[in-house]
């Protein structure tokens, strides 16, 4: 490749990149706290609908405990023994508590999974938002180019000359170039 006639201080490279990747990833936040805000809202929702699920329950075995309540006064006027109706009672009570625990520890296990699995896309995401930044940053450390990755219909970017201190803007219209023309283009301002 040649011996290289001048030297390039990396951390003053990987300073200026790493402010120009904060510059250009604003959108990439916004685009990202809106992510976010709607995996949140989706994990409020699935919880209102678990609590509505769980309320209906409640009401549903507060029917069964008045109906058995019932059941228990019309035995108790029918001359049973008060020892037979409280024992009826308490174990009624306690079938109750015991499917209302089972119940409430399922519910706590659907939720728990489901937040553990929002857990790990949350992680996942950020490792992949980290990744592009540092792959943004590599690239322009090496070819001085950051590109416009908003930009679908043009090519474009900036090219940042350290020894000049100059970020210059580029911008290029496929429909009116080749990629080879556009290329050639693009290399020649980065030598000048």
């Amino acid at each position: 490749m040649g011996d290289m006639s001048r030297k390039i201080d990396v951390t003053s490279v990987i300073a200026v990149s790493d402010d120009f990747v904060g510059v250009l990833r604003d959108e990439k936040d916004v685009n990202n706290l809106t992510q976010h805000l709607e995996q949140s809202k989706a994990l409020q929702s699935q919880c209102d609908a678990d609590y509505n699920d769980a309320l209906g329950l409640l009401q549903d075995y507060q029917k069964r405990i008045d109906v058995s309540k019932k059941k228990s006064d019309e035995a108790r006027s029918e001359a049973a023994s008060d020892a037979e109706m409280d024992l009826l009672q308490q174990e009624l009570e306690e079938e109750f508590q015991r499917e209302l625990i089972t119940n409430e520890i399922s519910d706590l296990e659907n939720q728990r999974a489901s937040v553990a699995e929002r857990r790990e896309i949350l992680r996942k995401l950020e490792q992949d938002e980290m990744r592009a930044q540092m792959k943004l940053s590599m690239y322009a450390s090496v070819t001085n180019i950051i590109p416009n990755l908003h930009e679908n219909s043009k090519i474009s970017g900036y090219i940042v000359k350290r020894d000049r201190k100059v970020v210059e803007k580029f911008e290029f219209d496929p429909s009116e170039a080749t990629a080879f023309d556009t290329c050639n283009n693009i290399w020649n301002m980065i030598s000048l």
